[in-house]
């Protein structure tokens, strides 16, 4: 299903644009960029009084992702983002070349294929290839239809690896527990 923007935006940006804080901004913004592509808006880029990037913006397939280098004191600001590619196994390989690690191999899930990386940053990508869904009425779905345990072994894979990542983004990306 594909709806149509009726808020005015610039071009290259969506109603929704994520933007990240991290620590080596640039380097998360060049990770990006060569496993996803996309073009930098030089424009954008502004540093701080302090020398730290205060913003920059990279778009990738229609959506500009902003940026911004974590100052000292900031909390650790995970991501959790989905992108669309056209080819998930050699899009996963420019990721774990480049110090990613897959989370979930490429599995079937409803006629696309779904995957999961973590960057080195310690942002978690869906990262889909999305292909004919075969018709579902999610509308029909209630509490007494949540599985007790998943009898598709594609979905209990898909479900287990999503538990098994999500408490390691809780930590800083080669350090301790962050503060809370």
């Amino acid at each position: 299903m594909t709806t149509t923007n009726a808020i005015p935006t610039p071009d290259g940006f969506s109603t929704l644009n994520p933007f990240f804080v991290a620590r080596d901004a640039d380097g998360l913004i060049t990770f990006l960029r060569e496993v996803f592509g996309g073009e930098e808006h030089l424009d954008a880029r502004t540093v701080d009084v302090d020398g730290l990037l205060l913003h920059a913006e990279l778009e990738i397939g229609g959506t500009t992702l902003m940026f911004g280098e974590r100052k000292p004191g900031w909390p650790f600001l995970p991501q959790l983002t989905q992108v669309d590619v056209d080819d998930v196994e050699a899009t996963l390989a420019r990721a774990v070349e480049r110090g990613a690690r897959v989370v979930t191999r490429p599995t079937d899930f409803f006629g696309t294929v779904l995957s999961r990386m973590t960057d080195p940053w310690g942002n978690l990508w869906w990262v889909y290839r999305h292909g004919e869904a075969p018709d579902r009425d999610w509308s029909a779905a209630d509490d007494a239809d949540a599985p007790t345990e998943w009898s598709d072994p594609g979905l209990a894979y898909i479900h287990r690896t999503l538990l098994e990542a999500m408490p390691s983004l809780g930590t800083e990306p080669g350090g301790a527990a962050e503060p809370r």
